[in-house]
């Protein structure tokens, strides 16, 4: 267990009003005290702010204006003390009170250190943890409630119980091998231990389940816009970002780059990507964009497919009808205010029961539509954020399989009546599958790795 003190600079860079210096440690408070001109820290209540002034040692000068938050172990963050130092938003401000701080003996903290501390005293699991950086990259209310739910260890819970019950059911196969002669403990049978191993796996099904939606909120729909040049792909990208991310002109062909965006639609983050119009095409540089755009293509969770209302269909169009075969996707045909041109019979008969919405985006027309076909493409309608406990993490989605797997091993070899004790191997195994979730089994290089992915003040 570490035992000195670490601080970082807990909030982003760059200018703003205010900026945080945070230690944690058991020299965090005297550390802090020693530089502050105003109460005695040592003598304050725990969980207190203070104003005054940061000392610099070296010159016996000012160095900045603060307040100081104190807060003592074991109610903290970290489970150590903790001292919060508030001092102007500038980079030279805040990196100077870094400084003076560092040479009083505090280290600099390592990335994710503080929440690899608060892992380490026991205050939250591993999931929560991880919880804690989702929370950081959440990119909408509902994936943000995701994480919060987790932080609060709404997965953890359930994944403990789930451990006692394969537990206990090792134990009881354990109890029957090692103490035959009592009889007071019920023998464990092929039948209850099928019976047992049933239920977690179907608790675990539940929970794989809902992970694609979890993982969604989490990660986002990787969403392509592909369409010919001059279908209106730029237009339907900027109203959906709500701002004039791509150019936007009569001249076709005049994305010939990626242009990448986050949106929110109906609370569903989607990663959007206004692809080059797909075409053949002698201009080399539009002819890279568009190679980029099909391998763009194969990588997306959504295609929307934006169609010209006053243009004929084209072999283009047809090509890229057979592209996105197999594949999710919504037909958007833009420019209705136009004369129509498309045959829509034909386009609703190659879309193959795909959703077909109807917009004119300079006009603001069937933007609600779209993101309603959006949204049923992959929640179904509403999101429900009640009761559901939603896996939304990669490592957990992986591990809930490894563990599921296990228990289809435990009972195919309970359906071929092997010896509880050999089929208690596989149980065990999803036992703990489940413990890596929470950090109950994870290996110490595991969570370095973990941690290191956070940002350097958490």
């Amino acid at each position: 267990m570490e035992t000195d003190t670490i601080t970082a600079i807990s909030t982003p860079s760059g200018e703003g009003a205010i900026a945080i210096v945070r230690l944690s440690g058991p020299e965090a408070i005297s550390i802090v005290d020693k530089l502050f001109q105003g109460k005695s820290l040592n003598d304050v209540d725990s969980h207190t702010i203070h104003y005054g002034k940061i000392m610099d040692p070296t010159t016996d000068e000012v160095a900045e204006e603060v307040m100081v938050s104190v807060m003592r172990a074991p109610k903290t963050f970290t489970r150590e003390d903790v001292v919060e130092v508030n001092c102007h938003g500038g980079m030279v401000a805040v990196n100077r009170v870094l400084e003076i701080i560092l040479s009083q003996g505090a280290r600099l903290a390592e990335p994710g250190e503080f929440t690899k501390r608060a892992f380490l005293h026991g205050r939250i699991d591993l999931s929560q943890a991880e919880a804690v950086m989702d929370l950081i990259r959440a990119k909408t209310d509902k994936a943000m409630s995701v994480a919060l739910k987790q932080m609060d260890g709404r997965l953890s819970a359930l994944i403990q119980q789930l451990r006692q019950e394969l537990l206990e059911t090792v134990a009881h196969v354990e109890v029957n091998i090692d103490y035959p002669e009592y009889d007071d403990v019920e023998e464990m049978s092929h039948e209850m231990m099928q019976k047992k191993t049933k239920q977690v796996r179907a608790k675990i099904e539940d929970l794989l389940q809902v992970a694609k939606q979890g993982k969604i909120l989490r990660e986002g729909i990787g969403t392509a816009i592909i369409g010919r040049p001059n279908v209106g792909k730029s237009s339907l990208m900027n109203t959906l970002v709500q701002e004039n991310k791509a150019i936007v002109t009569e001249i076709p062909g005049t994305t010939r780059d990626i242009i990448e965006e986050y949106v929110n639609v109906r609370g569903v983050p989607l990663r959007l990507v206004d692809t080059a119009g797909i075409r053949d095409t002698e201009d080399i540089v539009e002819k890279i964009g568009v190679e980029r755009s099909r391998q763009v293509l194969k990588e997306s969770d959504l295609i929307l497919f934006v169609l010209n209302y006053n243009e004929a269909l084209t072999d283009e169009d047809i090509k890229l009808f057979e592209a996105v075969q197999g594949l999710e996707y919504i037909v958007i045909i833009n420019k209705t205010d136009l004369e129509q041109k498309l045959d829509l019979e034909k386009v609703r008969k190659l879309a193959n029961n795909r959703p077909v919405v109807t917009t004119s985006l300079i006009e603001e027309e069937g933007v609600n539509e779209l993101e309603s076909a959006i949204a049923q493409s992959f929640f179904e309608g509403d999101i429900d954020m009640g009761d559901l406990t939603y896996v939304s993490n990669v490592r957990h989605i992986q591990l809930l399989k490894q563990a599921a797997q296990a228990l289809d091993d435990a009972m195919i070899g309970l359906e071929s009546e092997m010896p509880l004790d050999i089929v208690q191997i596989d149980v065990t195994r999803s036992w703990e599958f489940l413990g890596e979730i929470i950090g109950d089994t994870a290996s110490d290089s595991l969570i370095d790795q973990l941690f290191s992915q956070f940002c350097l003040g958490k």
